[in-house]
């Protein structure tokens, strides 16, 4: 099956980019130019109405969003790639606990800290609890590592590893600073899936 990612390369579907690379899915790139404002066309409009990315499209026509979502489905549709633990496992509830972290906990409090630093919502008010609660969860979570589950990488170090280089590159608080993230980071950035998707 021939799948089409909306992409573009400064974009979260960078993440969604490297997991097909990490599964060997046969896939073509829809470059989404938001300088021409194409992520609000009709046409792309049609296809998520949230005018967002990553928005992959499967060949039967179904509509995958949310990189948590995406690298879950992935993972499934391609067992032999080893990166999801079977139903019903432990292992698998870990890896799908970080799958959803990493978008209901991690980015928003990032957003909060970077766009907000000086007046941060209550802790008690939000699901993320507050930054450096989401930080020092990673750091407890990559303990002693080199993965999410330990020795194993899984779909789950994907996401965690690209948004956490992805926050470091952007000067996000803590990130430089824990060896326990930059040693995870080093990790999972090395992969030859990474730097295929990382090359244009």
């Amino acid at each position: 099956m021939t799948m089409t990612l909306y992409y573009n390369p400064q974009s979260r579907a960078s993440v969604a980019r490297w997991m097909l690379e990490e599964v060997g899915a046969d896939y073509q790139l829809q470059h989404i130019d938001f300088t021409k404002g194409e992520s609000r066309s009709p046409a792309f409009l049609a296809v998520n109405p949230m005018g967002k990315i990553p928005t992959l499209v499967l060949d039967d026509g179904t509509v995958l969003t949310e990189n948590g979502a995406i690298i879950a489905w992935l993972a499934d549709a391609f067992p032999q790639a080893a990166l999801m633990p079977p139903p019903g496992s432990s292992a698998r509830g870990t890896v799908l606990r970080w799958l959803f972290f990493c978008g209901s906990c991690f980015e928003p409090a990032l957003t909060d800290r970077m766009m907000r630093a000086d007046a941060p919502l209550s802790k008690q008010a939000v699901g993320w609890g507050d930054y450096d609660d989401v930080v020092s969860a990673i750091e407890k979570a990559l303990t002693p590592g080199p993965f999410v589950l330990g020795t194993t990488f899984s779909a789950a170090d994907v996401y965690l590893g690209a948004s956490l280089a992805w926050a470091g590159k952007f000067g996000a608080p803590r990130i430089a600073d824990s060896r326990v993230i930059q040693d995870y980071v080093g990790q999972v950035t090395a992969r030859e899936a990474f730097v295929r998707a990382a090359g244009n």
